[in-house]
């Protein structure tokens, strides 16, 4: 099975490194010298990590072959793919590779089916269950603790706990005056 870890950033300095975003939560295993990694597209690869640092709070890795600031230009938005056992998985417990979610059965805590994730999205601030329900409708459901209360990969579900609104329209509004009733 084949997981993105990666995606070239800008090139740094005048020696072939580039700027990466991780898309990992193991950079130290995906991504450490050695390591060979196929790309998207796939004609710029495979490359080799040759080295790798963190500067400034970025990782930078340098490939082999590529030594000077245009090769390493020449790879920017190149995305980096990593070979992985699809029988693995991630040292932490809590921690889920997006395939082994894909297809979970979604219920509420009240056993409610409420539909199937088709697809994860990785926004900035957290992770986004895309749950497809039987009428072909998409809802949304942040990968927060709060609202997944559980995951059980061996019954192939996702258990959530949706706050009012979330998965329905009947949203909770609390206001303080009653309707129709004028300010002052």
């Amino acid at each position: 099975m084949q997981l993105v870890v990666a995606r070239i950033g800008r090139a740094h300095g005048i020696k072939g490194e580039v700027t990466v975003e991780v898309r990992t939560d193991e950079p130290e295993l995906r991504l450490g010298p050695g390591a060979v990694l196929t790309t998207d597209p796939a004609s710029v690869g495979p490359l080799t990590i040759e080295t790798g640092r963190v500067h400034s709070g970025r990782l930078l890795l340098r490939f082999e072959g590529v030594r000077d600031r245009n090769a390493a230009e020449a790879l920017r938005n190149t995305l980096l793919i990593a070979d992985v056992d699809p029988d693995e998985r991630p040292e932490d417990e809590d921690e889920y590779y997006d395939h082994q979610l894909i297809d979970l059965d979604v219920v509420t805590v009240e056993g409610t089916a409420v539909g199937r994730i088709s697809e994860i999205s990785h926004l900035p601030s957290q992770d986004l269950f895309v749950v497809e329900r039987p009428d072909g409708t998409e809802v949304y459901v942040p990968f927060v603790e709060e609202i997944v209360t559980e995951i059980d990969l061996e019954e192939q579900r996702a258990v959530i706990d949706p706050p009012p609104g979330l998965i329905d329209d009947r949203a909770e509004i609390a206001s303080t005056r009653a309707a129709g009733e004028e300010e002052a």
